[in-house]
């Protein structure tokens, strides 16, 4: 491979790696908007979940996307550590649910409810 070649290649994994890295950011950003919004909140399980059932289809679209991310993140987790996945989501769900911020909903297995 020549060097301007190499140049190239190094180039690419170096945007690539800026992509990938903003992606959890603008989803982060979005989760938070839905959050002030009130259509989305934190579950005691680990997920988010759309608080009405008139949210509009963005929110429904974002929580299957931050749940199967969740999911991919709490599985390596627990397989790091020797863990059940469920065991690991019920930490970070309290954790989630501990930082949401008041008026925000969470749902802690009782239904939606206002953290104060």
């Amino acid at each position: 491979m020549s060097k301007r070649n190499l140049t190239r290649l190094i180039g690419a994994l170096i945007a690539l790696v800026f992509c990938l890295a903003a992606v959890p950011s603008l989803a982060a950003s979005e989760l938070d908007v839905a959050k002030a919004a009130g259509h989305v909140g934190e579950r005691a399980d680990g997920t988010v979940g759309v608080v009405s059932s008139n949210a509009p289809e963005s929110a429904k679209a974002l929580v299957e996307s931050v749940n199967a991310a969740r999911k991919q993140s709490y599985a390596a987790l627990a397989a790091k550590n020797g863990l059940d996945p469920t065991v690991v989501a019920g930490q970070a769900g309290a954790k989630l649910m501990e930082r949401a911020s008041p008026g925000q909903y969470i749902d802690d297995g009782s239904g939606w409810k206002k953290k104060q």
